[in-house]
């Protein structure tokens, strides 16, 4: 089927042009000017007032399958990808099994193909003992390696000196890295139990999970990165005192929409709901976050989104999971970021579409190309909704933006020319793809 989309103002490459969008056979056909009016196709979708952008590539989600299928799974995360306007998501290797063996990652490949709304690939996990396995890995299926330096949720911390040495020696494919200091933060944990008992207050979460732990691993990752000369990723920036260590051009980093929109003192109406690995700072961490969305040393933004059930977030620093559901807000998130004149609309697409592509080295998505996968979220402004239950796609049923009311809205998004949402209905019939890399 051909399909156009016309009328809409076309947010691309640095650039705002109100133009048509012509997609045949699931790409991008041809990209018109407004004033071409002679167009014809069998569907005909009409943007007027509306903004038109690459459809979002998160590179950073834990969607729970196989293994912990009660919080979420495949089918019910990337329905709220699509209902947020993400149409590719890179998964991350903490399920169960771990995706740390070559036929974990089959297996869920294999899943994804039967469930995935929107396009999909997967990292493969590092341990202290699977390097061997790296060099048969089909680098065109993954994005890259995903190595925890602090354990975070599951049992993948890899903490020997003479392992990371190996990893960071060894892999050329894009490495991320989850940067904690694990024995600062016992050392925390156990004075904060000294003082508070076995399950610490959630408000002292970011004195347990501290800056130094942040800065003490981030530190050792990038001198082991410029040592090997490594591609190093680092996923969910938290500190101000980390951007002051990004100054290569091989190390990017990411930081999470959480870290971008609440600070630690939202602990105190929000509660366990917005505790995260690593912890959410101060606002003035948040500010010079936000800062750095501008000034190149931000590569990313993405979600880490992480679903728990509600019961499962209940208690203090110990018994509370760690963990939260944004993939489905994070666009109207950072588009409210755009309306506060934190960042332009054209950075936000940089951040969020074509610079995850970059990195990665995704094939034909992340920018309207001619040639390119028609992947395409649409979003209309000054349009208020209120997030309620009934609104959220994710299993668990919560998000900590539940009650807010925000002003933009994802009108659609399309995935390889499907229109897979549209008016708060998502398309479950429709399969996403597996995502294609070429890693330069």
């Amino acid at each position: 089927m051909r399909t156009i989309i016309t009328g809409g103002h076309i947010v691309n490459e640095g650039r705002i042009a109100d133009g048509n969008i012509v997609i045949e056979n699931g790409r991008i056909a041809d990209i018109l000017p407004i004033s071409n009016t002679s167009l014809s196709a069998e569907n005909v979708i009409d943007a007027k007032g509306c903004y038109v952008l690459p459809g979002i590539i998160d590179d950073h989600v834990h969607f729970r399958e196989p293994g912990l299928t009660q919080k979420a799974d495949i089918d019910t995360e990337s329905r709220a990808a699509a209902a947020g306007g993400i149409t590719s998501y890179f998964d991350m290797p903490n399920t169960n099994p771990q995706t740390t063996t070559l036929e974990a990652l089959a297996e869920k490949f294999e899943l994804a193909s039967q469930k995935s709304h929107v396009n999909y690939s997967f990292f493969y996990g590092a341990t202290n003992d699977n390097l061997d396995t790296f060099s048969r890995l089909d680098v065109h299926r993954i994005p890259g390696i995903k190595l925890f330096m602090g354990s975070s949720t599951g049992n993948m911390l890899v903490d020997r000196m003479e392992v990371l040495e190996r990893i960071f020696k060894t892999v050329r494919l894009p490495l991320m890295v989850h940067c904690e200091d694990t024995d600062i933060i016992n050392r925390n944990m156990a004075e904060a139990k000294s003082a508070w008992g076995d399950d610490p207050p959630v408000s002292l979460h970011a004195m347990i999970r501290s800056e130094e732990a942040c800065v003490a691993s981030t530190q050792k990752a990038v001198e082991l990165a410029k040592k090997y000369d490594t591609r190093l990723h680092i996923a969910h920036i938290s500190t101000a005192e980390e951007l002051e260590l990004l100054e290569s051009e091989q190390i990017t980093a990411e930081v999470c929409v959480g870290y971008l929109y609440f600070t630690q003192l939202d602990h105190e109406r929000l509660g366990a709901k917005i505790k995260v690995n690593p912890a959410i700072k101060t606002p003035v961490d948040q500010f010079l976050l936000r800062q750095a969305l501008t000034d190149g040393r931000i590569s990313v933004v993405a979600t880490d989104h992480a679903p728990h059930l509600l019961e499962q977030k209940q208690g203090g620093c110990v018994k509370a999971a760690s963990g939260m559901p944004m993939i489905q807000f994070s666009l109207v998130t950072m588009l409210e970021l755009v309306d506060a004149g934190v960042l332009p609309i054209t950075r936000l697409v940089e951040l969020m579409c074509h610079n995850p592509a970059r990195l990665f080295g995704v094939e034909r998505r992340g920018f309207l190309r001619k040639g390119y996968q028609a992947d395409i979220a649409i979003v209309r402004p000054h349009s208020p909704w209120t997030v309620t239950k009934e609104t959220i796609q994710s299993r668990c049923a919560w998000s900590p933006v539940e009650g807010h009311e925000y002003q933009w809205r994802v009108e659609r998004t399309l995935c390889n020319g499907h229109t897979v949402y549209h008016a708060g209905v998502v398309d479950t019939s429709y399969i996403g793809e597996e995502i294609r890399f070429n890693h330069l």
